[in-house]
């Protein structure tokens, strides 16, 4: 096997160690561990600078520029500065689950790289892959409420109770748009429904591409859906009382989200390893950027949305929206018995069709009539 075998499926380095070790699984085991930091490490840290720059450069100023060439080595500054700092715990609140928090923010992120398929063999095929990156992908609203709960503090407190508020409304519509994704490739296994796109789900599936996009960026609390942390309203929301290396764990986890959610999108809707040609891991990093910069965008673009309206846009416009597109996937699978390509060409003008009507129908801005009285009085 040449070289470039190896480095065209790094699965193939895991077999070779695998011969050398005589297949142990606890060895197997500590290379996937190794493999996952290795590449959610030195990701995280090009996140931090490649959100810092790209928004620099939307607000027209440098962004880091001191620390190593083109500010690099920002992101490793910055840690060093957090570790430095010392962290508090409030005396009047819970020690045990204030400390506990930020540890079971982070683990979820992290675990849910176990199912994401690099190539078609650089991954644990998982039969319920689907199933096992939602179930883990929703549990960080628990270290959220953890933390708002146990810091005693009023602020912290309702910025966790808008978290579960929050994820639990954004969940519907995310599960939803993902269900009819599994509904036209008919598995849940992550490594087939890349293998059913011979065309990517982003054209084939436009509207749930975009309510998923929409809900994820709700769960991931990133502009303009950030309530959990309106400065203005909530001080910091419920990291108020974290310092040091506590809060460091939740910045990390919030950018470990963020990184599992845009493979998420690389795999059900851009293709995953897709095209075969060239190296396929690499195809796949590289989308995992390219949603992340989409991310960066909107964060820098966009206005910070109301609560109420938060909650009415997933209630009144996603959830709708994502059953009527349910339904729609349905019926063309049942009536075609598959899902083919072509079906983009009805897809799109269907998706922008149904959102224009949605959009007639549903006007975030609008001001309750009460509030218009309450003004003019």
């Amino acid at each position: 096997m040449s070289a470039s075998d190896y480095i065209r499926d790094l699965a193939n380095v895991a077999r070779k160690v695998a011969e050398w070790t005589g297949g142990e699984w606890w060895v197997m085991g500590i290379l996937g561990i190794i493999a996952i930091l290795l590449f959610i490490v030195p990701s995280l840290l090009a996140f931090v600078w490649i959100e810092r720059k790209f928004l620099g450069r939307l607000q027209v100023r440098y962004g880091p520029n001191r620390a190593g060439p083109f500010g690099l080595l920002q992101p490793i500054a910055d840690a060093i500065k957090v570790l430095s700092k010392e962290s508090v715990t409030p005396a009047r609140g819970d020690r045990l689950v204030f400390r506990l928090a930020p540890i079971i923010a982070l683990a979820p992120g992290v675990a849910l790289f176990a199912a994401f398929p690099f190539t078609r063999n650089m991954v644990a095929d998982l039969d319920v892959g689907v199933l096992y990156v939602v179930a883990l992908g929703s549990l960080s609203v628990i270290a959220v409420f953890m933390a708002g709960w146990a810091s005693n503090n009023k602020y912290s407190l309702l910025g966790a109770m808008r978290a579960v508020a929050q994820t639990v409304s954004y969940e519907l519509p995310l599960v939803l748009s993902i269900l009819a994704v599994v509904l036209a490739t008919g598995s849940l296994s992550l490594v087939k429904v890349v293998e059913a796109q011979t065309v990517p789900f982003l054209f084939v599936q436009p509207l749930s591409f975009l309510i998923f996009f929409t809900a994820a960026v709700a769960e991931l609390n990133r502009t303009p859906f950030d309530t959990l942390e309106a400065d203005s309203e909530l001080v910091a929301g419920y990291h108020t009382e974290y310092s040091g290396m506590a809060f460091s764990l939740f910045y990390l986890a919030e950018y470990t989200h963020a990184l599992a959610m845009s493979a998420m999108v690389a795999t059900l809707f851009l293709g995953g390893w897709k095209p075969d040609f060239g190296i396929p891991w690499l195809w796949f990093i590289v989308k995992i950027y390219l949603v992340f910069l989409v991310l960066s965008w909107l964060r820098g673009t966009l206005p910070r949305l109301r609560i109420d309206q938060l909650m009415s846009f997933a209630w009144k416009f996603l959830v709708p929206l994502a059953l009527i597109n349910l339904f729609i996937v349905g019926i063309e699978v049942q009536a075609l018995g598959g899902f083919p390509a072509w079906l983009a060409l009805v897809n799109i003008p269907a998706a922008i069709v149904l959102i224009v009507v949605m959009c007639s129908l549903f006007k975030v801005g609008r001001v309750p009539a009460r509030a218009k009285s309450v003004g003019g009085s």
